[in-house]
């Protein structure tokens, strides 16, 4: 995975600049995420299921970030839970994400797509 540029840290004195990684931003948008009531779990697929069999927590899975300069594009898999109204949890979760990720990062976020890949139905 290859970093990307947010920015120099101080254009004026060029001292460095600040690089984050497409996997730093998906770990920030997954907690936002799993903190939205409505959403049961992340939908990350055969790899992060067999991640989660071995124990191993994966913090960005069904994220997938896209990073064009100072600007982010951020797709959001999630499973929701039965009875969320589906509207209202992408709508949360969208604000969430966006609020976080540009406050940590600095960076703008111009798209935040949510995909239900399933509902948890309770047996």
């Amino acid at each position: 995975m290859s970093d990307q540029e947010i920015k120099n840290i101080n254009s004026d004195d060029n001292l460095g600049q600040l690089k984050v990684t497409d996997e730093v931003i998906a770990i920030i948008a997954g907690l936002a995420t799993v903190e939205v009531d409505g959403v049961f779990s992340m939908s990350g697929g055969l790899t992060g299921g067999i991640a989660e069999v071995l124990g191993i927590r994966n913090l960005s899975k069904g994220i997938k970030v896209d990073i064009k300069g100072e600007k982010v594009e951020v797709n959001i898999y999630i499973i929701a839970e039965f009875g969320a109204r589906i509207p209202d949890v992408a709508w949360n979760i969208q604000e969430k994400v966006k609020k976080v990720v540009e406050k940590m990062t600095g960076m703008e976020i111009i798209e935040v797509n949510i995909h239900v890949q399933g509902i948890n139905v309770p047996k």
